[in-house]
């Protein structure tokens, strides 16, 4: 199936490669830069998270395919160069002639202005490739981006074709009706979506996944000011102040987890309270913050992943994207923020084909965070009817990879105005 997507992507010149983590989209991204640089000669580039580029190297090897990794232009090389989405301001777009966006669905954690620059930047590259297995788990603007960054459809044209505002919420789009269909056609024709290898066809052999075990452990919270009792936080100051109550409960839980454990731990948290409280109360860990030097969170993520650090303690924005930490089957979240995308991302950094032990997350809130807990299952389920529907109906189109042409039957003759002829037409 990989060399497959690799052919189809490499014929289409900007294509996504949605599928899901641990199928191999690494390899896939750089055999698909080495076979378009055969063509057109010249340098591509391929941004990455944090700590990926090294891991993407490591990875090029299998392919006997030399790749640079640089921090700014004056490194770049005729081939495959990689570089962190944060160094993209040190480059041209006119030194490549390929980009590759390598977990694209990242694009998401930056600010406006970042991805503008991003598509900015690209829109001067002719081939195109995005690569992610999240492209929209519970947001249908995500497919907007990677339309956009590929050069398909803007975003608000995507919008006018095929949506409609849902009710009275103009934050809520809805497909049209009418158009479902024309909508999954038209993203078959830039996209392959896969959360295994027999969702096209293929056989699944080595990429059935071990058991996922979640533990669901409620902590006791104060209640707020002026109230006997805890209750549940509503708007965005209540959650963070119920979180912010249940700090120390929640951490002192996470540390008795990880200090009973003599196996690998995957800690993450969302508050910078949280992870230096973390980082005191679990032995043997190591705490990975934004501050840190990017050098530093790169060594300190190598040893985690080589199973020289024991407990690592970060934020899902920070290490929850790109990496592979098979050799790690414990996690514990302190607490959920509202994206339902990091969870899922920071999970699949040890959830993922390839892992061969069952898998455990420990998810740690207090009773006052159930609105959180609850936002987060309802994007959960919305993102499996998402992504079946992705994967469904473009496996019908990826047969033929062309888009349903309706014939056209004109029925009233075109009177054209006489200043430019006067005839019908």
């Amino acid at each position: 199936y990989q060399r497959d997507v690799v052919r189809w992507a490499v014929k289409l010149g900007r294509a996504a490669i949605f599928e899901d983590c641990g199928m191999g989209k690494t390899l896939q991204q750089l055999e698909w830069s080495r076979i378009i640089l055969s063509k057109t000669g010249g340098s591509a580039l391929i941004l990455a998270p944090l700590a990926v580029s090294s891991q993407t190297a490591r990875e090029a090897c299998k392919l006997n395919l030399p790749v640079t990794i640089c921090k700014t232009s004056d490194d770049v090389r005729p081939g495959v160069n990689i570089t962190n989405y944060e160094k993209l301001h040190h480059f041209s777009p006119d030194q490549f002639n390929a980009i590759v966006l390598d977990e694209s669905s990242i694009l998401k954690s930056f600010s406006g202005k970042v991805r503008q620059e991003i598509q900015s930047f690209a829109e001067r590259i002719y081939y195109r490739l995005a690569c992610t297995a999240t492209p929209a788990p519970n947001d249908i603007m995500e497919i907007g981006t990677h339309s956009e960054f590929l050069g398909q459809m803007r975003r608000v044209e995507m919008l006018s074709e095929y949506f409609v505002h849902d009710g009275g919420d103009t934050q809520k789009w809805r497909i049209k009706g009418h158009a479902e269909e024309a909508f999954w056609a038209w993203m078959a024709s830039w996209c392959v979506a896969m959360r295994k290898p027999s969702d096209l066809g293929y056989s699944d052999d080595g990429f059935i996944l071990p058991e996922l075990t979640i533990n669901h452990r409620l902590v006791d919270s104060p209640p707020p000011e002026g109230y006997l009792f805890s209750i549940e936080a509503q708007s965005l100051d209540e959650r963070r102040s119920a979180r912010r109550a249940s700090m120390a409960n929640r951490v002192m839980a996470a540390a008795d987890i990880a200090n009973s454990s003599t196996d690998s731990v995957l800690i993450w948290c969302d508050l910078n309270d949280e992870s230096h409280a973390l980082a005191k109360a679990i032995d043997d860990s190591v705490e990975i913050t934004g501050s840190d030097d990017p050098d530093k969170k790169e060594q300190a993520l190598f040893q985690f992943a080589s199973g020289k650090i024991k407990a690592l303690v970060s934020k899902p924005s920070i290490c929850g994207f790109g990496m592979n930490f098979q050799n790690c089957n414990r996690m514990i979240f302190v607490g959920l923020s509202d994206s339902y995308e990091q969870l899922y991302q920071a999970i699949r950094r040890c959830w993922r084909f390839g892992q061969k032990k069952p898998v455990t997350a420990h998810i740690i809130t207090s009773e006052a965070e159930s609105a959180v807990v609850a936002n987060i299952e309802r994007k959960e389920r919305q993102a499996e009817m998402m992504f079946d529907s992705l994967v469904r109906h473009i496996s019908v189109y990826s047969k033929t990879r062309e888009i349903p042409k309706k014939e056209y039957k004109p029925e009233i003759r075109m009177i054209l105005p006489t200043w430019i002829g006067g005839q019908a037409a």
